[in-house]
């Protein structure tokens, strides 16, 4: 058993630490919003610090999840940072999705003081984190990753090193490419079924046991047609996303025609008002 931090308390976070907790491992959590840490402590019996770099001090392993490139750099670096309360030989775990370029710039100063980082993007949204499912990509050097992923496995389905830094992050790009096009995809099919007149249901019942069927389909069509949109990831995350695999894509000279355009449908659903409603809400904007 390990003694581990873990930064960042939302609706990822939060089961995330208390599996940590759960399976036997000392965990000390932090989160900008005290009250929330305190929350998480009273519920898990373990401890809080008021800054990042107080709930690192002394853990074996420090894990991150928390909004973007900024929110990242914030929790690791500066006189509060965990980085500052990290000792030699301990790993970081980002579970943050981030660009590669801030993974890249974190990796390189947490070598100047001989500390690991592993970047480690999760895939299964809220559901996964709190049943302890997700899916998590990997990127940072062999070894590291093989002293965190038993640590990792308290919440995993499936873990998996791709390569070296950032390439974990690149993979969850992957990931969000194809969940973009799904949904949409998804979104058409139920809009053309109801003004066809058909039975949704009786429609996915069919269709999700042949070619088409999906993890979307199976998880968010009945939703869908409910016009229920309070199940997970929401748009605004998603955008921010899905801006970073499009500004990746022209860095590397990728073609992402079909997620430049979804990206501009997830807009209009902000417009809609619908910035935290869940990313299968593009049907919203067929209507």
């Amino acid at each position: 058993m390990a003694k581990a931090a873990f930064l960042g308390l939302g609706v990822m976070g939060f089961p995330m630490a208390g599996h940590l907790a759960s399976k036997g491992h000392t965990v000390s959590v932090y989160n900008r919003t005290t009250a929330k840490a305190e929350a998480w402590a009273a519920k898990h019996g373990g401890s809080f610090g008021q800054t990042p770099r107080e709930a690192a001090e002394g853990a074996e392993f420090v894990m991150a999840c928390v909004g973007n490139d900024d929110d990242l750099r914030a929790v690791c670096l500066g006189p509060d940072g965990a980085f500052a309360g990290m000792k030699p030989g301990s790993v970081f775990v980002d579970h943050t999705t981030v660009s590669a370029a801030v993974t890249r710039e974190l990796y390189a100063e947490a070598q100047k003081l001989g500390i690991a980082f592993v970047d480690a993007p999760v895939s299964g949204g809220q559901a996964g984190a709190e049943n302890g499912v997700l899916s998590i990509m990997c990127g940072g050097d062999e070894a590291d990753y093989a002293r965190a992923e038993p640590v990792m496995a308290a919440y995993a389905r499936i873990c998996r090193r791709i390569g070296e830094s950032g390439a974990g992050q690149m993979t969850k790009m992957c990931n969000q490419i194809a969940i973009a096009g799904l949904v949409q995809g998804l979104a058409e099919a139920l809009h053309f079924a109801q003004k066809a007149g058909l039975d949704g249901e009786k429609v996915v019942e069919v269709i999700s046991q042949g070619a088409a069927g999906s993890w979307q389909m199976a998880n968010r069509s009945s939703t869908m047609l409910a016009d229920k949109f309070d199940f997970g990831f929401a748009v605004d995350w998603m955008r921010k996303d899905l801006g970073i695999c499009l500004s990746t894509a022209n860095e590397t000279g990728a073609s992402l025609p079909v997620t430049a355009l979804v990206d501009q449908f997830y807009k209009d659903v902000q417009k809609l008002g619908g910035g935290r409603w869940d990313t299968s809400s593009l049907i919203k904007r067929l209507k």
